[in-house]
């Protein structure tokens, strides 16, 4: 891990010089192309603004939803790698704020999203990729379930439906079935 690391930091040194040579070597190359914005990029830039919300939760699949709204504030950082975006709004009855940082990895070609929240202290890590067909970036991750204090599993999709609405549908796993237990509505 060392050695990668300071390969990592004598590359970072010497890229003003990578740039004046007329060819890199594979591994400036596999780096230059790793840390350099793309298509993907791209696309998740192209959700920054301010947004509404309109969320919809259950509790029980049987019972009725719990609705609310709320902000979605979205942001490029690093230089157009990532975004992150911040929530705020009433859950519950109790005020509500939520972080998500969502990266496209160049090297692995998937999509990796880490989310946070003031209703809880964990955090919770999901993988996906994107179908361009249906415009939907399609998740798969782990969270606690803080009454067992177990991980469990849970599908996420984010359908694009243009650049002013994006439709996000949370399902998670129950002995074995899957159950839809949110909903959220963005539009700007």
């Amino acid at each position: 891990m060392f050695k990668s690391f300071l390969t990592l930091i004598l590359f970072l040194l010497f890229i003003p010089t990578m740039f004046a040579q007329e060819e890199m070597s594979a591994e400036q190359k596999a780096w230059m192309d790793y840390m350099t914005p793309g298509p993907m990029h791209e696309m998740m830039a192209a959700s920054v603004g301010e947004w509404k919300t309109k969320n919809t939760f259950w509790m029980d699949p049987a019972g009725e939803p719990m609705e609310s709204e709320g902000t979605m504030s979205v942001e490029m950082i690093m230089g157009g790698r990532y975004t992150k975006s911040t929530h705020k709004g009433m859950v519950m009855g109790m005020p509500f704020t939520g972080m998500n940082l969502q990266a496209y990895d160049n090297a692995t070609k998937e999509f990796i999203a880490v989310w946070i929240d003031n209703l809880g202290t964990g955090l919770s890590v999901s993988h996906g990729t994107y179908d361009e067909a249906s415009k939907t970036l399609n998740f798969t991750g782990t969270m606690v379930d803080p009454m067992s204090g177990n991980e469990i599993e849970y599908r996420q999709t984010v359908q694009l439906i243009n650049n002013n609405k994006h439709v996000m549908e949370m399902f998670i796993y129950t002995d074995g079935k899957e159950i839809k237990n949110m909903v959220v509505e963005a539009t700007r």
